[in-house]
């Protein structure tokens, strides 16, 4: 199995606290982001990972040099405009692999996620936290009295039923079929000129034909934060990092 890493960004939300660097390189008890998230990969036998960078490109690089795991760079040098360009860079893995595990690369989290991830019976996998802080930036998954996810959405609309919810982690297991999809509404999404189209929304458009390809982990209780803004960085490292296990290898 392979992964893909979405490393592109620019951070902007971080301020100075970013160091002008990518905010996959930032560090959390001596390792970053990008490293802790190979060390993980690598334990779970992943066997490749592509990391679609943009911002800062080469430093991401060299600061990878010297890891053991093959990695698969492409560069997305439209990494200012939408997530779903970065997305559709990789379309080479959505193709062509067989199940290949899709990440943001500004979570810090327990390599317990990784471990539900790969090991889960089910196909098209999104991972759910329902303990979370209602508001406009989580990206909330909602599931109906099916058992179904009948929406993934930052903004859930009013009349909308469903039983429970929970905060999308940003990291997901794809089947080729599913990965093939995706690629053509990821195009749909650029041949209309919508190229600041988050991701998530090509992923929410099969979800809602397809529902019952899809399945979610509940993964309510394993730590993990997505870095966005400076508190985020004082809550990883003061709440999140004490309750990481040790990575297994």
């Amino acid at each position: 199995m392979k992964a893909i890493i979405l490393a592109a960004g620019i951070g902007n939300r971080l301020g100075t606290h970013a160091a002008n660097q990518p905010k996959s390189l930032l560090e959390f008890e001596g390792k970053s982001l990008l490293k802790r998230h190979l060390e993980i990969l690598s334990a779970n036998h992943i066997e490749e990972t592509t990391i679609v960078t943009g911002y800062e490109s080469e430093m991401i690089k060299a600061h990878l040099h010297d890891e053991l795991m093959p990695i698969n760079y492409i560069y997305n040098d439209r990494y200012t405009e939408g997530s779903i360009i970065s997305l559709g860079c990789a379309q080479e893995i959505l193709f062509n692999e067989s199940e290949f595990i899709l990440m943001d690369a500004d979570v810090l989290y327990d390599q317990e996620m990784i471990n539900r991830l790969i090991n889960t019976n089910i196909q098209n996998c999104l991972l759910l936290d329902r303990d979370f802080v209602p508001g406009d930036e989580p990206v909330k998954i909602c599931i109906n009295e099916a058992g179904q996810i009948n929406e993934f959405r930052k903004h859930i609309a009013e009349g909308l039923e469903y039983i429970s919810q929970g905060e999308s982690v940003g990291f997901f297991k794809f089947t080729k079929l599913i990965g093939a999809s995706l690629l053509g509404r990821i195009n749909d999404y650029l041949a209309k000129g919508e190229n600041d189209t988050p991701y998530e929304e090509a992923i929410r458009d099969l979800l809602l034909i397809y529902p019952e390809q899809f399945g979610y982990e509940d993964v309510t209780g394993i730590p993990w934060i997505e870095i966005d803004f400076p508190e985020d960085i004082e809550r990883a490292q003061n709440e999140i990092m004490p309750k990481l296990s040790p990575i297994n290898h």
